[in-house]
């Protein structure tokens, strides 16, 4: 079993994610995008799908319907935030990752 799968890796202090914005960690060479929003902390690959760069962290937080969701920079598709899935385009998706807050600190755990 990948050991990456069972450990949780901080990536930095609640306190330094802002509401509505992403951020950039590298978790055992995986670029992952972490989002904060008002209610919750979410986690995916940082990789966009449709621009083949690793640009989601720069996304627009945002929701659609209720869902939480981030834009594209480049392109504006549009993922949920708890599945990874395409809004825009169907059968397309990210990764997503657990996330949690310990004692302040943000983690994530690669899936």
């Amino acid at each position: 079993m990948n050991t990456a799968t069972l450990t949780w890796t901080v990536v930095c202090p609640l306190s330094r994610l802002d509401p509505g914005r992403g951020v950039a960690a590298l978790i055992d060479d995986v670029q992952v995008a972490v989002f904060r929003t008002a209610d919750d902390l979410f986690a995916i690959d940082n990789w966009d799908p449709v621009a083949h760069a690793y640009v989601l962290s720069r996304g627009i937080v945002g929701s659609r319907g209720g869902v939480p969701t981030v834009a594209s920079p480049l392109h504006k598709q549009v993922y949920d935030l708890r599945t990874g899935d395409c809004l825009d385009l169907p059968g397309t998706a990210v990764r997503r990752h657990e996330v949690r807050c310990q004692d302040g600190l943000v983690e994530v755990r690669l899936r």
